[in-house]
């Protein structure tokens, strides 16, 4: 009997990789019985790393969320699947231990069957413990192999690897080719030596259409002996995406392998119903580049999953750079300069910074350091002027220990600012803080939920679980949505809405929107003593556009109006890319103003803080 081939549909994915958010809870719900009604698919990826933190952006509780979106797939017999960070579960940054070891009950609990884990280091004392907190959990544990393409990443590399990952109790395999690069002959020798070790594991294989090699990558390995194969629908297939089911099936068919036939006319259904949620609100943030194929891709190898939000937060970053050029008689840049630009500094950071696989989080380090160099040099700065506490995590082996060595340059700048380099443990570097959040629940009277699912929720995602809570992200997302859809029905900037209704815990309110910074709350204002006039002072500004907060973590203590800073010490965060950037202050003194409420909103050159 010829070898059977089974079919995912990376749903989660399949988001991710096209724009920046996920369905709302009641699309997911609609459109789960047609999915089952293809008859093709035997997995589904419901949700994992990035699904979550979208949903509270958007004002939507996740844990609802999944479990209403994995009930009907459990009921028709089909396994679903989550996408796990290893050591930093769903968030971009490292986590406790007691949490780790909470995301497995509540997942297992809410309806996720299978846990992809992996770890952008390959660091396998990141994945070996999320293998023990999934089984003990009662998931399966699907270890990953972060595919890329450099001189350390080879067959035998990653044949051993996986035969780390089996030997520790994974119960799967997965080739992550998060960006599409893995040559299609190397990927099937190594899933060749892989079953050559164990013959009976079963390997999964992931990924993205982009650069251009994956339909033959995905024929290479379902000949060297691959049991599943990812695949998407359309018109979320293809582009930053992966290959559509209909391709691969049609093809694998004719190689001889054995697959379930499509019921066309529930693809249909499913094309249909992704179109509508696309014209509701999330096609909005969808850039029409991220339909495209594009080879480009091969040189910085930046993955799929991420292109999707890149390319939407480009044109922030492209709009902050032309808005200083404009403003220093240069000429503007277009998206297509800039992205070839920022391709072009992914592949000459990556190798200085040791090879890390560009996967979440360190496809957006990468990245993030790449693009922070290309906007301080088109400004004629040096290079490496912005360096965030992640990235430099990253490089002193904080995360976990990087494929290759760092470039010199960075053993002599972590020396100059008196930092280490890390052998040890990553997991020691982060104590348990579960019972910090668990007593700030209750002094704020929320509930913990069902299977401690409101607990884990805030402490996975602190700043956006409490802007959920507030009402203030479900606000913010209104506001920018409704620009968006002005701004595309009239083919320029809009009105800006002054007034919003929104919805938190099933109350209604009416909630008048500000724009720009706004000063502080009366809270952030107030003074300890009164050691200089309020508001007088030099200013501090913000060095690029993001989200500005007073602390990144509960364990910190904010500034306020009247504390007395040193030079060079943390006064304040800006979040941009998906990191925290530190704001240091330039000289000692005291704190007469702060302008902003944590959470806002800024643009670069906006005023953080006076300090006299």
């Amino acid at each position: 009997m010829n070898k059977e081939i089974k079919f995912s549909l990376v749903f989660r994915d399949m988001w991710q990789s096209a724009g920046k958010y996920q369905p709302r809870v009641d699309q997911l719900v609609k459109i789960a019985p047609a999915i089952i009604e293809m008859g093709c698919f035997d997995r589904v990826e419901t949700n994992g790393g990035g699904f979550e933190q979208v949903n509270l952006l958007y004002g939507e509780n996740p844990n609802k969320s999944v479990r209403e979106w994995t009930k009907p797939f459990h009921e028709a017999g089909i396994q679903t699947h989550m996408l796990d960070r290893a050591l930093n579960a769903l968030r971009m940054s490292p986590c406790p231990k007691d949490l780790r070891q909470l995301f497995y009950k509540v997942k297992k609990a809410q309806g996720t069957d299978i846990t992809r884990i992996f770890c952008g280091l390959n660091d396998p004392r990141n994945v070996i413990p999320s293998i023990k907190y999934a089984k003990d959990a009662g998931m399966i544990a699907q270890a990953s192999l972060c595919i890329t393409h450099s001189p350390i990443h080879t067959i035998e590399y990653y044949i051993n690897l996986a035969k780390t990952f089996i030997d520790a109790g994974a119960d799967e395999i997965c080739l992550k080719d998060m960006a599409g690069i893995g040559r299609p002959e190397s990927l099937g020798k190594i899933v060749a030596g892989i079953k050559a070790y164990r013959e009976d594991i079963v390997i999964q294989y992931h990924s993205h259409a982009g650069p251009g090699f994956n339909m033959a990558s995905i024929l290479e390995v379902a000949r060297g002996g691959c049991d599943y194969i990812d695949t998407a629908v359309a018109p979320l297939s293809w582009g930053t995406g992966h290959a559509d089911i209909i391709a691969v099936q049609e093809m694998l068919k004719d190689a001889g392998f054995k697959v379930k036939e499509i019921n066309m006319g529930a693809y249909m259904k499913v094309r249909t119903q992704i179109q509508q949620m696309m014209d509701d609100f999330l096609g909005y943030y969808i850039p029409a580049q991220n339909h495209l194929n594009n080879s480009l891709l091969i040189k910085p190898g930046l993955p799929g999953g991420m292109m999707g939000s890149l390319m939407t937060d480009l044109e922030d970053n492209l709009r902050s750079l032309n808005k200083w050029k404009e403003k220093n008689d240069q000429p503007l840049l277009t998206t297509d300069q800039l992205l070839v630009k920022l391709f072009d500094e992914v592949a000459y950071v990556w190798p200085k910074v040791g090879y890390p696989c560009l996967v979440t989080p360190f496809s957006q380090y990468v990245k993030n350091l790449a693009l922070m160099n290309v906007m301080q040099m088109e400004k004629g700065k040096e290079r490496w002027s912005m360096i965030a506490e992640n990235i430099w995590d990253m490089i002193l082996g904080k995360s976990g220990k990087l494929p290759g060595p760092v470039d010199p340059l960075f053993v002599e700048m972590a020396k100059a600012e008196g930092r280490e380099f890390m052998t040890t443990d990553p997991q020691e570097n982060y104590p348990d803080e579960l019972e910090t959040y668990r007593l700030r629940m209750t002094q704020q009277g929320w509930e913990l939920g069902e299977d401690n699912e409101e607990l884990f929720e805030y402490a996975m995602h602190p700043q956006q679980y409490e802007a959920y809570k507030s009402g203030a992200a479900k606000a913010a997302f209104e506001k920018d949505l409704a620009e968006r859809k002005a701004k595309k029905a009239n083919g320029s900037a809009s009105a800006e809405p002054k007034q919003l209704t929104i919805t938190v815990n099933g109350q209604s309110y009416k909630v008048d929107v500000a724009y720009g910074v706004q000063p502080a709350s009366p809270q952030s204002q107030s003074t300890s003593s009164a050691a200089a006039p309020v508001g007088e002072g030099i200013e501090v500004l913000a060095p690029l556009e993001g989200k500005a907060y007073l602390v990144q973590s509960s364990s910190e203590t904010p500034k306020k109006v009247g504390d007395h800073v040193e030079e060079g010490e943390v006064i304040c965060y800006i979040e941009a890319m998906k990191v925290f950037n530190r704001i240091k202050a330039e000289k000692a003194g005291t704190i007469t103003s702060i302008s902003f409420s944590s959470g806002d909103s800024v643009e670069e050159d906006d005023v953080l803080m006076t300090i006299a």
